[in-house]
Order: structure tokens, then sequence, then C-alpha cells
């Protein structure tokens, strides 16, 4: 009996914490701290979080691939340091999706698709001129200290807003043909299929382990290590539905400040593990210090928020809206990396590049002791502004 009991508890706990885990939301707060935790993992294994660099190794090797390019990139995908991250990174969003019975394909309406190639043209070249995307040229530089990541922020505010305003353009000038979805099939395949996601997941789940002792017996620990490191990404970030663009939109779009306090708390995190991290030389100093403030991190920042609101995701939610099986973001995800590609061997080839700005890290120009407490400072200014916003709704477009 007692036996029995035992059993009947385990399989109860078992039961609760899987729906806690994969049913239930998870809050936005708790996501942004999890991300700071797991982007500090990420610079002590083997240097900053990023994932632009990935995007154009993907589109290097297929310009490579078709003769475009005469000299093939250094590393294949599956070596890559940020492409084998973003690769973990989409398929902890499957696992997710799969454990939470939400994956399927996810069509959209025909004009969707012209906006997701445009904004992954335009994040793909934003991405370039900044030196990195949402996470690398803002939010993990603004945690490295480089003052990239606070011009990049300031030029993702001011796309979001205009990319915004095309949208409520876009509302009385597109017609409605092109914006409804077309009938059809969408989604899961069958009831079948729907019950025997959660055995698929686990199987993938158990898949990328594999392949992380794989990587580890071949003596590339690093690489199999970045591999789980973007599945724990992938798997936070679509259980908690984050999206960096939220932080961006949603205080022009409807006053919402509840991201932006995520997104924030989650920087105070990071740029804190970054100090004790940098400061005690655990990694240099300038590591991550690359950004090309001020006019390439501004002026990149403000062509990528243009391009996050048409395709409706950023550089990290593009990977994990593929990963739960979105078709649009599949078309975002290929234009950034061929455009990534593109546009900076274009930029190099004519000696542009080096013109858009340097690295600033700012503990070398205001010492470690004012750097800390301005930067919570202004993180924490920009909680109050957001939250004004939200409750006057000055700024709210719509």
């Amino acid at each position: 009996m007692a036996t029995d009991t035992l059993t009947k508890s385990a399989k109860q706990t078992l039961v609760e914490t899987y729906k806690l885990l994969f049913e239930k939301q998870w809050p936005t707060w708790l996501a942004g701290l999890l991300i700071a935790v797991i982007a500090l993992f990420i610079f002590l294994w083997e240097g900053p979080w990023g994932i632009a660099g990935g995007y154009r190794n993907w589109g290097d090797w297929t310009f490579y691939l078709l003769g475009l390019y005469e000299k093939h990139p250094p590393f294949p995908p599956w070596m890559n340091f940020m492409s084998l991250s973003n690769l973990g990174l989409l398929v902890g969003a499957m696992i997710s999706a799969l454990m939470s019975r939400q994956f399927g394909l996810r069509r959209a309406p025909r004009w969707e698709y012209v906006k997701a190639f445009a904004g992954g043209v335009f994040m793909g070249t934003g991405a370039v001129l900044a030196a990195g995307c949402n996470v690398g040229g803002f939010y993990t530089a603004t945690g490295m200290f480089d003052l990239g990541g606070i011009a990049m922020m300031f030029g993702l505010g001011a796309g979001a807003f205009i990319g915004l305003k095309y949208l409520v353009w876009e509302m009385d000038h597109i017609p409605q043909k092109w914006t409804v979805l077309a009938p059809g099939k969408t989604g899961n395949s069958g009831s079948g299929w729907h019950k025997s996601q959660p055995w698929a997941g686990f199987v993938l789940l158990l898949t990328v382990m594999a392949i992380f002792y794989l990587y580890a017996a071949m003596e590339k620990t690093q690489q199999g290590g970045l591999l789980f490191f973007g599945m724990l990404i992938g798997i936070v970030m679509h259980r908690a539905r984050f999206c960096f663009v939220r932080a961006f939109r949603c205080p022009f779009m409807t006053g919402e400040a509840e991201t932006v306090k995520a997104v924030a708390i989650s920087l105070m995190v990071l740029s804190a593990g970054s100090a004790v991290i940098k400061w005690a030389y655990i990694q240099d100093p300038m590591t991550g210090v690359y950004h090309n403030f001020w006019f390439g991190s501004l002026i990149g920042g403000l062509i990528f928020g243009i391009g996050m609101l048409l395709a409706g995701g950023c550089a990290s939610s593009t990977l994990w809206r593929v990963g739960e099986g979105n078709a649009k973001l599949m078309v975002t995800l290929v234009t950034f990396a061929l455009t990534n590609s593109l546009v900076a061997a274009g930029l190099k080839k004519i000696g542009v590049f080096d013109r858009l700005g340097k690295g600033v890290f700012l503990p070398d120009s205001i010492s470690w002791q004012v750097t800390i407490p301005l930067l919570v400072v202004f993180l924490g200014a920009w909680i109050i502004i957001a939250k004004w916003n939200e409750e006057s709704e000055k700024f709210v477009v719509f």
C-alpha cells in the first residue's frame, strides 16, 4: 500500500512538473533572468553571446557553394561558434514546441511574406553596420560595457517607431485580400501527431545531449557546449514567448512596459556578471568591445529596428519562431543570412566598414567605479520612462 501511494505521488509530481515547464507560459521577467545567466555561462565558456555572425556564416557558405565567393569561410556551420549556438537556439525552441504540443507549420498571408523578405534585408544590413544584431550589437554589447550597445539601443527605438508608423499606414492602404490568410490547412497534421509530439521532443533533446558528448569525444567541447547553451536559450525564449522586439515596439504600440522591465533587469544581471568577469581579468576586459560607435551602431540599429517591425521578429525570435514552424520567419531567416553576408563583403571590399566607428569601452573612459552605477541608473530610468508611458500613453502611436 505504501509503495502504491509513493508511486502515485511520484507520478502526480512528474505530471504537475511537466505542466509547469511545458504547458504553462513562463513569465517574461523569469526568461530575462535566465537568458542573462546563460549568456554569462557562454561568456565564460567561449566569449560574448552573439547571433548575427552565425547568420553570416550560413550566408557565406551559401554563396561559396553557389560559386559566387572564391574563398570558402574559415569554419563550416557545425564548427562555427555562433552558428552552433544559433542552431541550438532553433532546435531548443523546436524541443519546447514539441514538448508543449505547439509545433506545426504556421502559414501567413501573402503580403506578410513580402514583409518577411524586406525585414530580413533590413535586419541583415543593419546588423553589418552596427557590427551586431539586437543580441550581439545591443544586448551583449551593453552588458560588455561597449558604448555601441547604447547607441544601437537608441537606433532600435527610432527604427521601431518608424516601422510601427508604416504598419499603421499599411492598415489603411494595403488591400485586405493580400493580408488575409487564404483557406488551407495549417498547424498539426492530426490528433495522432499532436499526442506524440512530446515524445518527439524528448528524443530530440536526447539527440542534442548525445551530440554534445560526441563533440567532447572529438575534443571539440567548446563547440558542443555552445550548441547546448543555445538549446537552453531556445527553450527559455519559446516557453516565455520572449522577444526583444516587444521592448521597443510595445511602448509605442500599446504602452505595455513588461518586456522593457524584463530586458532592463536582464541587462543589469548580465552587466553585473560581466563586471566581475572582466574586472577580475577572468576574461580580457576588451572582449566583446568592437561595435561601431557611434555612427554604425546608431544607423545600423535604426535600419535593424525597421526590419524587425516588418518581419515581426528580431534575430533571436526569428530562430525560435522558425523552430516552432513559423513559415513567414523562415523567409526572414534566409534573407537575413544572405543579405548580411553580401553587405559585409561589399562594405569590406570598398573599405567603408572600418569608417563606421569603433568599440568604446566605457570603464576606460570613466572608470569601473562610475560605469557600473551609471549603467544601473540608465537602465532604471528606461524602466521608469516605460512605466510612465504605460500609464500616460504619451508616446503610444495607436
